[in-house]
């Protein structure tokens, strides 16, 4: 029997989390793209949009996979910028739920953890986000156990902050860290 492998990347701005292009009318970069060999029958566990960064977990065990998305209630944290000077009161409305349309049905996300952040120390953007001469920006980190299609930016726009950056640095106890946009490491086990 073979053994199972897992990678630990941080995905970089601009990338697909997925190994195939369903799309044939644009040319998509994709985790495949990235400089490292992976085993055939890897996925990533959960999905960063093309727009969202930072870390993302990759298996060849189906059963990881599962574990982590939809039964482990396991929790992922992101740091969001985002536009305006957000105060308390968006704060304590996103940790309580807010109402945010999920394919095309209304839906009220659980409570989580808000919390506002200082800027944290991360390497530019490929694309650079606009600047200061726009207004004030925000950093919140956002804790999770549900995972909804773009859940995070549908909920900071629900509250009137629209996400200008969205980076995920946690999955259960596993840590972003110091990996850098692009880089990938395997390890023994996830969670």
């Amino acid at each position: 029997m073979q053994k199972h492998r897992h990678f630990i990347i941080h995905k970089p701005y601009g990338y697909l989390s997925q190994f195939i292009n369903n799309q044939t009318k644009r040319k998509k970069k994709l985790l495949g793209d990235l400089d490292f060999n992976f085993p055939n029958g890897t996925m990533a566990i959960g999905r960063l949009d093309v727009k969202s960064e930072g870390l993302l977990l990759l298996t060849t065990d189906g059963k990881v996979s599962d574990f982590i998305t939809t039964r482990g209630k396991v929790e992922k944290e992101y740091y969001v910028q985002v536009n305006g000077a957000i105060s308390s009161f968006e704060i304590e409305k996103l940790s309580q739920g807010v109402e945010i349309g999920i394919h095309g049905k209304k839906y009220i996300t659980k409570p989580c953890k808000v919390t506002l952040i200082d800027t944290p120390n991360f390497e530019e953007r490929s694309k650079k986000i606009r600047d200061d001469r726009h207004g004030p920006t925000s950093w919140v980190s956002i804790t999770l156990t549900e995972g909804k299609f773009r859940q995070v930016r549908k909920m900071t726009s629900a509250v009137g902050f629209p996400t200008l950056r969205l980076v995920r640095i946690r999955i259960g106890n596993i840590l972003l860290n110091d990996l850098q946009s692009g880089e990938v490491i395997e390890v023994s086990k996830l969670l």
